[in-house]
């Protein structure tokens, strides 16, 4: 009886086997079947890209980057899920240098992107792509209360005495450099209609307003949220911040100085960690996309102006043009701003400590 036992639990143990065997087989050829599925269709491993970027493009990323996702998966079966930082430009321009691994960078100025070439982590050609790297446009403006109570009609307006005004700090925002620009260049355009381009005056200028300011935040954003707040009767900012802000229902008056700053905003892939990450077609498909028709149309739709002559063309009648428009180059390029403007012993470090 024992011998008869032991022979019917082997061949039970038998048969266990066996019907795991066939299950192992049976997982393993619906496992194959599945990849083979996948790779008939077109499907193929989802993909990361890290984006970051400056604050100010946020809202537009949220109509954007869905529809980059759609497009893509349909032209290579890929899905791709987006990480995204949003920080003051200069801050994150410093993130990237420092470790923080983005794909795709977007800035508030070229100035901020020279830092990431400087640092061996974007290439010294990526002003070879189109537009020469820039994805958006707009200028500096100055946004007041409902009514414009204080009658603001010009940079010079900032001079007068109790009116409040608002920029954010240049050493950490690009926007701030951008608005710090486009006051001195107003300064630099003034004294030139007095018959000489005159730094000195220039200077004055810039420290007469500077006088006045209530705080100096973060980043553009967060500038644009003190205002949003109650604080200050003038913010110095972006064109596209207020139209942002006046088409979600937000009371604002925006004017539009005689002279003013042509603001660019470039993208570009980090070579370095598209490398690392081997997305480097993704990141590349991305920035290109930035620049297409139908992006640029949502960044106008956000208040940019466009960089695609087409976009640009179609919503040029919605942004004013200022008669005294200057861009980077009035002040002699980003290199000698930088040296001139923004280094240690330069004219904004001497406004803050009052020399």
């Amino acid at each position: 009886m024992r011998s008869r036992l032991s022979g019917t639990k082997q061949r039970s143990l038998t048969v266990l086997l066996l019907l795991l065997a066939v299950a192992v087989m049976t997982a393993g050829c619906g496992g194959a079947d599945q990849a083979q599925e996948a790779a008939v269709n077109g499907r193929a491993e989802d993909a990361t890209l890290v984006i970051g970027a400056y604050s100010v493009v946020k809202d537009a990323m949220a109509e954007i980057i869905p529809r980059f996702q759609t497009k893509w998966e349909a032209e290579t079966g890929q899905k791709v899920d987006f990480q995204e930082s949003y920080e003051a430009s200069g801050t994150q321009a410093r993130a990237i240098a420092g470790g923080f691994e983005a794909d795709v960078t977007m800035l508030a100025m070229e100035g901020d992107v020279k830092k990431l070439v400087s640092a061996g982590l974007i290439s010294p050609q990526w002003k070879e792509r189109k537009h020469e790297g820039m994805i958006t446009r707009s200028i500096v403006v100055l946004g007041t209360r409902e009514g414009n109570p204080l009658g603001i009609t010009d940079f010079a307006d900032l001079t007068k005495p109790g009116v409040k005004v608002l920029y954010p700090n240049p050493k950490t925002s690009g926007g701030a450099q951008w608005d710090i620009n486009a006051i001195y260049g107003a300064g630099l355009k003034m004294s030139e209609e007095q018959g000489e381009k005159d730094p000195a005056a220039a200077k004055g200028f810039l420290e007469a307003v500077h006088r006045n300011v209530e705080s100096l935040d973060k980043s553009g954003r967060a500038s644009m949220a003190a205002f949003e707040y109650g604080v200050g009767d003038v913010i110095v900012t972006y064109e596209n911040e207020l139209l942002a802000r006046i088409a979600k229902g937000v009371k604002y008056d925006i004017v539009v100085p005689e002279h003013t700053i042509l603001i660019e905003n470039p993208a570009a892939v980090v070579d370095k960690n598209v490398d690392k990450h081997g997305n480097r077609k993704l990141a590349e498909a991305f920035v290109d996309y930035l620049q297409s028709e139908e992006a640029q149309r949502i960044f106008a739709e956000n208040g940019f102006r466009a960089v695609d002559d087409t976009v640009f063309k179609e919503t040029e009648s919605r942004f004013p043009q200022p008669s005294g428009l200057f861009d980077i180059n009035y002040l002699g390029g980003w290199d000698k701003v930088r040296d001139e403007l923004y280094s240690k012993r330069g004219v904004w470090y001497q406004v803050l400590a009052g020399l």
